[in-house]
């Protein structure tokens, strides 16, 4: 290669390089900010999630988290379910657009852990257990959970909520055996403190 064109090059990537920088270095301290962890969220008081049937399924309700002394309340209020025990977590991303539910990734694990009871010390973050549901269908949830947050790592928000066909036997890996995903919502704030 002839020896002017290499220069050339050189020139070209070394100005490209120094423009990149430069253009870095003064963006806007809100674009910045976009990168780097916030307190934004450290008001969250309670938050909500809708939950629809996937298809062919008859699943709705609510499922309710609010910010307590001891961890973050959980309340579920569910319909259109089989009776029986359902496996209940929350997975990795707020995207019920699949029509099985799918779209929602796997159970929210951001430290890598084996799946397991709610009450285990050994769980994924998303691990909350099974959902009874009555001879009408109707299923109640309610526990305190120490794991899940609205901030920092074990944030919820934004995350998705499943509920699956079949119980969760808290122990299988990676995600308990509870079948396929009958009813999907996002997590979203509901009340923002001072």
């Amino acid at each position: 290669m002839n020896s002017k064109i290499v220069l050339v090059l050189l020139l070209a990537v070394a100005t490209f390089i120094a423009c990149s920088r430069e253009q870095s270095q003064q963006m806007p301290e809100t674009d910045q900010a976009m990168n780097k962890p916030t307190d934004s969220m450290s008001g969250v008081q309670k938050a909500l999630a809708v939950i629809q049937p996937t298809k062919n399924n008859k699943v709705s309700g609510t499922v309710t988290f609010t910010k307590e002394p001891g961890g973050i309340k959980v309340v579920a209020n569910l319909k259109g379910l089989k009776p029986g025990k359902h496996g209940f977590h929350i997975h990795q991303w707020g995207d019920c657009s699949a029509s099985d539910g799918t779209s929602a990734g796997g159970h929210f694990n951001p430290e890598n852990q084996n799946h397991g009871a709610p009450t285990d010390s050994v769980r994924h973050v998303g691990d909350l257990g099974n959902i009874v549901a009555d001879d009408n269908g109707v299923g109640y949830y309610e526990r305190v959970d120490s794991v899940i947050s609205f901030t920092g790592a074990h944030s919820i928000i934004g995350r998705g909520i499943i509920i699956h066909e079949g119980e969760d036997d808290l122990h299988s890996q990676p995600m308990g055996n509870a079948g396929a995903r009958v009813g999907c919502g996002v997590i979203g704030i509901a009340a923002h403190g001072d």
